[in-house]
């Protein structure tokens, strides 16, 4: 009836399907943005795994895609009849894909392998109530023992006292040997004359 309750909630692995929705989310985002949004779950990898390489990549993540806004900024011509170059269309290209494929194929490794580490949840069972009842199909219930007021007290007996230890043997031998140093350091010293 009274336990030990319900175990705190232990920090671990999420639900599969909350990890797989996650996935697909960020995924989609980095593809549907052209890799701009590619921050965003390396982000996420950081802040779940908190590791510093992870921050540096997306520090990294950040840098290519203000790089590529720049470069492609100031390889617009002012003419708006004139177009981009290849050479600049390539580059910015190459960027988005190298940055898109980058993103997705990292996120993915990185975050799978993590969470392979942590250990599954294991749903705990529900507690089984305890049943009181007696009758057909239920044990009995043990009761209690009722004091009988008319009992006559069971007298107990007293406990023995301890008696005191004996000094040990040990200390009347250092004893004995203390005077008889103690004797011969007197004569010792009538023996000088005195002391001088």
């Amino acid at each position: 009836m009274h336990g030990h309750g319900y175990a705190p909630p232990q920090p671990g692995r999420p639900a599969g399907s909350t990890l797989v929705a996650l996935r697909v989310v960020f995924i989609c985002l980095t593809v549907l943005s052209c890799g701009f949004l590619g921050w965003a779950p390396m982000l996420r990898l950081a802040i779940v795994t908190r590791r510093a390489l992870h921050w540096a990549l997306f520090s990294a993540v950040i840098v290519l895609n203000i790089g590529l806004f720049i470069f492609f900024g100031s390889s617009v011509p002012e003419d708006p009849d004139k177009e981009l170059s290849d050479a600049a269309t390539a580059i910015v290209l190459i960027g988005i894909l190298v940055q898109v494929v980058g993103v997705m194929a990292y996120y993915l490794y990185a975050e799978m392998r993590y969470y392979e580490t942590l250990p599954v949840p294991h749903p705990s069972p529900a507690p089984v109530p305890q049943q009181h009842m007696t009758g057909y199909g239920y044990p009995p219930v043990a009761q209690p023992p009722v004091p009988n007021p008319y009992a006559q007290p069971v007298p107990h007996p007293a406990p023995a006292p301890i008696p005191a230890p004996e000094p040990p043997r040990r200390i009347d031998q250092v004893r004995a040997e203390l005077d008889e140093l103690s004797d011969l350091l007197r004569k010792d010293h009538r023996a000088d004359g005195g002391g001088r």
